[in-house]
């Protein structure tokens, strides 16, 4: 692995458990093995290299979501395998952490691909909804925007729960929630 790509995944792990005011050059560098000199050899600086973590971690959780929404199977059997998908959950959602950071929110620039990553979320979740609307799979009533909505939220939410228990079983909870309620036919 180049010292780019060390710096960028180091970012990332960083961000995720720290946050933006956490995450220093010099734990960057520590963490990926790298000098002051090529960390500024590929970055223009700290914001510059956390850009770049934070739309490769957009890029990873739409390539693992679009993963299990595009497999075979109904509405309901693709956003079931969406919410059972592995994760970490007690480390909570890599972009949805993100939104919670007021150093990432107030920046317009770090901020959109966290804003991008979850809108793109729900459409998708709203295609796959509209979709088994389509096939007679969920109910005619169903309102695909508000119901991926919904969904984005237990799953951000399950995370929360999650994390402030120090226990995975809140998140498989909430996930179990949403899946009774789009069986509620």
């Amino acid at each position: 692995m180049d010292t780019s790509e060390r710096l960028i995944r180091s970012t990332q792990e960083l961000l995720w458990d720290r946050g933006y005011v956490g995450t220093s050059p010099k734990a960057i560098q520590q963490h990926a093995e790298a000098g002051q000199g090529s960390m500024y050899h590929h970055f223009a600086g700290k914001s510059d290299l956390a850009l770049a973590a934070i739309r490769r971690s957009a890029e990873e959780l739409r390539a693992e979501a679009e993963a299990a929404l595009s497999g075979p199977g109904t509405a309901r059997e693709k956003i079931g395998a969406y919410l059972r998908r592995e994760r970490d959950v007690l480390r909570g959602c890599r972009i949805g952490r993100l939104a919670q950071d007021p150093d990432i929110i107030a920046s317009a620039e770090l901020r959109q691909p966290v804003q991008e990553t979850l809108e793109w979320l729900q459409r998708r979740l709203s295609e796959v909804i509209s979709e088994g609307k389509r096939r007679g799979e969920l109910r005619k009533t169903t309102n695909p925007e508000a119901t991926a909505a919904m969904i984005a939220a237990v799953v951000q939410g399950g995370y929360v729960l999650a994390r402030a228990a120090n226990e995975p079983e809140p998140f498989e909870r909430a996930i179990e929630g949403v899946g009774q309620l789009l069986d509620g036919d």
